[in-house]
């Protein structure tokens, strides 16, 4: 069995309005956000075998962040800019790629895909995933291949306003 950890990416700023999409930081709810989330993973003792990110710097700075509170190595970090667009066809690819010796991945991104994500490998009924919200899936597959609709179980759903 595969343990899937999706997270997206913390509340993000809207105020430079000549950045791209691409480019916008964190905002300071995003700021405090992330850094609760990763005290939370840590005192549940969740640290995945691999993390990867969007390369998108919102989506980026809140895996680090993270990584860093649950003692993951913020170098080891894998970034795949195909996230920042990627359907769910491509999501499922990106997560299908992944080296079985993997046990546990974390990934970080964006909506929708990351909401419509949860919903197809789980057959979840989440209407949206919150900024900086993590969902544990237990996939009940072998290897990371395998992985489809309806082979996931959501086991732990975690979001800052849960927590405020």
């Amino acid at each position: 069995m595969k343990k899937l950890y999706i997270v997206r990416h913390a509340k993000s700023s809207w105020s430079d309005a000549s950045l791209s999409d691409f480019e916008r930081p964190l905002n300071s709810r995003g700021e405090k956000d992330a850094p609760l989330m990763g005290e939370i993973l840590k005192k549940k003792g969740i640290l995945p075998d691999l993390v990867i990110s969007s390369s998108a710097k919102r989506a980026l700075t809140t895996a680090k962040i993270i990584s860093e509170k649950i003692g993951y190595s913020k170098k080891k970090i894998e970034k795949d800019t195909n996230i920042y667009h990627a359907g769910l066809r491509n999501m499922i690819s990106i997560i299908n790629e992944v080296s079985n010796d993997v046990q546990s991945l974390m990934i970080f991104g964006h909506n929708p895909t990351f909401t419509q994500l949860i919903n197809v490998l789980a057959n979840y009924d989440l209407p949206n995933l919150p900024t900086c919200a993590v969902v544990e899936i237990e996939c009940l597959v072998n290897n990371w291949q395998a992985l489809t609709a309806g082979t996931g179980k959501v086991v732990n759903y975690e979001y800052p306003k849960k927590y405020k």
